[in-house]
């Protein structure tokens, strides 16, 4: 990397799709080093029951702010995508939350080519982070600034800002947190990054663990596992891809759950009564039910679904 004058912009292109990219977005189009010049992102997607062709969080807060080149590449390793982002002479790339693999020619970059990643590297690489730092319990996570190579998420550290969990956390809730953190990071690490004054610090080997994308069935609450396990899962899996409990052949929809004290007449997968709320029997513990949704219906309280069954 090499540095200019502190009053001179640098040329810059940020690649975003999801929500955690916005807060960054904006302190980027704001901050007085930067000229961006360009926003990369997915395509619109047809979105809802209707199929509504939508762009993405990032494509409609850039519109809002009055960006006007706006890239949607189906594919970004594509030579007409390279090639249309390079034709805007950045100098550096900032990243947050983009969903693709960044080409070399992208990296190799005067400025260098920065990600931002919410998670505790080299702990949580890929895909899910936040989703697997709240399944597994984790006590803490961060937000990492990190210069990109060529790997998935294996580049030298920038700055990180740790942070310490309460262990009630949904997946959103946490998203939105980090993302500010994460635009905080980036707003007071870019004039030493582009001064040279950052050192970067190689992640270590121990400790790495890869995570991918989520799938439908990733949400199936298996009762063979012990309910604290199943409890973090139902706040990791949300939005996407949701957790849900099989009963009479169908699947019920769980957003929001506690861990109860079982009785040894519980079996894993028998539904019980916790006062007035259903309960799923664990290999170890209750899932009081708080919150769910049936097949076809509207969200409703634990209490009520149960009252429903009770009146069929």
């Amino acid at each position: 990397m090499t540095g200019g004058p502190a009053d001179e912009q640098v040329r810059t292109v940020f690649l975003g799709s999801g929500a955690f990219g916005l807060p960054a977005l904006r302190r980027l189009a704001a901050h007085p080093r930067i000229a961006l010049v360009g926003v990369v992102t997915a395509p619109a997607r047809p979105v809802g029951r209707h199929q509504t062709l939508t762009p993405t969080p990032v494509a409609a807060l850039a519109a809002e702010l009055g960006i006007t080149t706006v890239l949607t590449p189906e594919r970004l390793r594509s030579p007409d995508a390279i090639a249309a982002v390079l034709a805007l002479g950045p100098a550096l790339a900032v990243l947050a939350d983009y969903g693709q693999i960044v080409p070399p020619a992208l990296l190799d970059r005067p400025n260098g080519a920065l990600n931002l990643h919410p998670s505790l590297l080299p702990r949580w690489r890929g895909a899910s982070p936040i989703a697997a730092t709240i399944a597994a319990g984790d006590g803490a996570t961060a937000v990492t600034l990190m210069r990109m190579d060529a790997g998935l998420d294996t580049g030298p550290l920038v700055a990180q800002t740790p942070v310490a969990l309460r262990g009630d956390e949904t997946a959103p809730e946490l998203e939105e947190d980090l993302a500010e953190l994460a635009a905080a990071l980036l707003d007071v690490s870019l004039g030493p990054w582009l001064d040279g004054a950052l050192p970067v610090l190689p992640q270590s080997a121990e400790g790495v663990v890869l995570t991918r994308q989520l799938r439908r069935e990733d949400g199936r609450l298996d009762p063979t596992r012990p309910a604290a396990e199943l409890e973090r899962l139902v706040r990791a899996y949300q939005p996407w891809p949701s957790t849900y409990v099989e009963l009479d052949g169908e699947r019920l929809v769980v957003t929001a759950a506690r861990v109860v004290v079982g009785q040894p007449t519980d079996a894993p997968g028998r539904l019980v009564h916790e006062g007035d709320l259903p309960a799923l029997g664990t290999a170890d513990g209750r899932l009081a039910l708080l919150a769910v949704t049936p097949p076809g219906k509207r969200p409703m309280s634990g209490a009520d679904w149960l009252r429903g069954r009770r009146d069929r």
